[in-house]
C-alpha cells in the first residue's frame, strides 16, 4: 500500500493511518486478548499492516486501539482486526475509529465494504451496515495446515 497517512485528533487520542507507527507486539497484544485474533503470528500481522490501510488508534505514544480496510481501492473493502483495548472501551473510541474508516478518502465510492462480527452487530448498524441478504452464504476456504 502507498497510501498518505492521515492524523484525526480527539481530545488526547488521535486515529493515525500510518502504517510505520503500529508497534506490531502492541498490536499483537489487542489482537489476541480477541476471540479471532489468538493464533495470529507477529510475521504475519507484519505482512498484513503493510498490505492494508491501518487505523492506529493512540493514547500518547500507546496503541490503544487498531482497524484494517484489505481493500482494490476500486470496488470493495474489508474490516478486519478492529479492536479497541478493554481498558479504554465504552468512551465512544470504536464509533470514532468506524467513523474514521467509513471517511477515509481512499475508501470512498466502494460498492461494497464488508465485515464480520460476533459481538458488535449494535455499533456497526449505528453506522450503516447491515445484515447481508439471506440467500448469499458465507464461505471461506483455508489451505491444510492453516490455524488461522
Amino acid at each position: 500500500m502507498d497510501d498518505s497517512p492521515i492524523e484525526v485528533r480527539h481530545g488526547e487520542v488521535v486515529i493515525s493511518t500510518d502504517r510505520t507507527r503500529i508497534d506490531p507486539d502492541a498490536a499483537l497484544a489487542l489482537l489476541r486478548a480477541t476471540h479471532w485474533g489468538t493464533g495470529m503470528t507477529r510475521e504475519t500481522l507484519t505482512r498484513a499492516i503493510a498490505n492494508s490501510i491501518c487505523f492506529g488508534v493512540y493514547q500518547g505514544l500507546e496503541l490503544i486501539g487498531l482497524g484494517r480496510a484489505v481493500t482494490d481501492l476500486a470496488t470493495y473493502a474489508y474490516w478486519t482486526d478492529v479492536v479497541i483495548a478493554p481498558t479504554h472501551r465504552g468512551r465512544g473510541l470504536g464509533r470514532w475509529l468506524s467513523d474514521c474508516m467509513l471517511a477515509h478518502p481512499e475508501l470512498q465510492g466502494l460498492r461494497r465494504v464488508a465485515l464480520l462480527t460476533r459481538d458488535a452487530a449494535g455499533l456497526y448498524t449505528q453506522i450503516g451496515f447491515s445484515q447481508g441478504p439471506g440467500p448469499l452464504i458465507y464461505m471461506e476456504r483455508k489451505p491444510p495446515g492453516n490455524a488461522a
